[in-house]
């Protein structure tokens, strides 16, 4: 039975559950100050009557004291007897009158021979055989002779059970008034709960397998205090997060889409030419033997092509994947070094494009792969090289600036577009789309040279505009760096 009533009370709302408890606390409440109350004004009624007692038994005393016998001033309903006593004996004095004893008078008589060995007045309460309870008080007239009066309680037991009802009838409408508009007025102060759940219901009703999945849902619904509030708060900004995490992934998706799908248009070009090659190399080596070293130099410039494509993508998977295979073979190296030798191969290469090299300190060592740095200075020089006409101008330049070594890469091309220029980072992206994969690469020179600087911990920025186009490279000195 009990473990069904638990099991009622869990399937309750919340709400309910509260008004409940509420209730339960009050009736707590209700009960300790009812009892109290109760018990208070008993105690009250019971000296006041005690008063009463002792009042009209001074008049008495001095009647007895003077007659021998009570005459007079007798209360009505009220129980009067005279003893003698003495020796631990009490002799009942004939009463003036029949009504002044009650029936059962042995609770007098005991008061009276208690009263002998006491030197104050004795007060009890006793039941009397057919009258009920009775407030007993013995006096001493005077030396022998007890005045033991009696006053019936009833009264006192109407009053108390008048107010036990009053209080029963109060405490149980203020009960259930407060369980009634508690209830309510709780409900109401959670219904921004109720907003959240229903918010939440609401969002496994929308697929996050899409890949342009949103969560357009919040909980809006004002109210319920500071610590609703709280919660609204923290529950809106993680819905903020995963929506912004689901914005992420589909971009990532994109991206990854996008980059499979220029992955296998630039593997296929390669790959359709090395089968015509082969196919006129086969038909050469039949018909035409003077074709085929042209031919075959035409097979090995594709597989080398193809080969390079091959190795920047495993490059940038392997950078992708730094946290688990780092890719980078650290050691110190001289970076005006370094930069010196990418100006000798862009002169030896582009002998059209005039190449100035700037550099501030006489050596700059710093801990890096010098092979990856020296990839990332051929790819930007060969990138200002691809993108500008004959005669452009060129410059590199190497400075150290408070706690990192920077290179500048600048050419006074026609720049690049400004919607253009937050992608030439992307892989398989390229500024003039009508270029020839045969002059224009595969787009990977600068994610590759994007990926290998942050993997140093550095920065790679862009700033173009007609006539002046700027790649500068950051690296951190990482306290291994010397100047000399």
């Amino acid at each position: 039975m009990t473990g069904r009533l638990l099991r009622s009370y869990r399937r309750l709302r919340l709400g309910t559950r509260l008004a409940l408890g509420l209730g339960v606390l009050a009736l707590v409440v209700f009960a300790v100050v009812g009892t109290s109350l109760t018990t208070y004004m008993r105690d009250y009624l019971s000296n006041q009557l005690d008063d009463q007692l002792g009042l009209a038994q001074v008049a008495q005393s001095k009647n007895v004291a003077e007659t021998g016998t009570l005459q007079g001033k007798k209360y009505w309903g009220w129980y009067y007897a005279v003893y003698d006593v003495s020796g631990g004996a009490a002799v009942l004095r004939k009463p003036e009158e029949t009504g002044d004893l009650p029936k059962d008078i042995a609770p007098l008589t005991s008061l009276a021979r208690a009263q002998e060995s006491t030197d104050t007045e004795t007060v009890r309460t006793a039941t009397l055989t057919g009258d009920g309870d009775y407030r007993l008080r013995a006096c001493e007239v005077k030396p022998g002779v007890v005045l033991v009066s009696g006053a019936p309680m009833a009264d006192i037991d109407d009053t108390v059970r008048r107010l036990i009802t009053v209080q029963v009838i109060a405490f149980g409408l203020a009960l259930l008034a407060l369980v009634v508009f508690g209830r309510r007025l709780l409900r109401r102060g959670l219904n921004p709960l109720s907003d959240m759940a229903s918010t939440a219901h609401g969002i496994t009703s929308h697929d996050l397998t899409e890949s342009a999945a949103r969560l357009p849902l919040r909980a809006d619904k004002r109210g319920g205090g500071p610590e609703i509030e709280e919660l609204r708060l923290a529950f809106n900004t993680m819905l903020e997060h995963i929506d912004d995490s689901l914005a992420v992934r589909a971009e990532a998706e994109q991206r990854l889409r996008r980059f499979v799908a220029d992955a296998s248009h630039e593997l296929r070009t390669p790959l359709m030419s090395v089968r015509g090659y082969a196919d006129l190399f086969q038909y050469a080596a039949a018909n035409a033997p003077e074709e085929r070293d042209r031919h075959l130099a035409r097979l090995r410039a594709e597989a080398a092509r193809m080969g390079v494509l091959l190795d920047d993508l495993l490059l940038l998977a392997r950078l992708d994947a730094a946290e688990v295979e780092a890719p980078l073979r650290m050691q110190d190296a001289d970076l005006v070094e370094l930069v010196g030798e990418a100006a000798a191969a862009f002169r030896a290469s582009h002998p059209d494009r005039p190449l100035t090299v700037t550099s501030g300190p006489a050596a700059l060592r710093l801990r890096v792969d010098p092979h990856r740095v020296r990839q990332v200075l051929d790819n930007l020089l060969t990138n200002a090289a691809v993108h500008t006409p004959a005669g452009t101008r060129v410059s590199v330049a190497v400075a150290l600036e408070r706690d990192t070594a920077v290179v500048r890469v600048e050419d006074a091309g026609p720049g690049i577009p400004p919607a253009d220029r937050e992608r030439v980072f992307d892989r398989f992206y390229r500024v003039d789309k009508a270029r020839s994969r045969d002059r224009g690469g595969s787009g990977l020179g600068l994610a590759v040279a994007g990926s290998l600087i942050c993997a140093h911990g550095g920065t790679i920025e862009l700033d173009s505009e007609p006539g002046s186009t700027v790649f500068t490279v950051t690296l951190p000195l990482r306290g291994g760096a010397r100047e000399s």
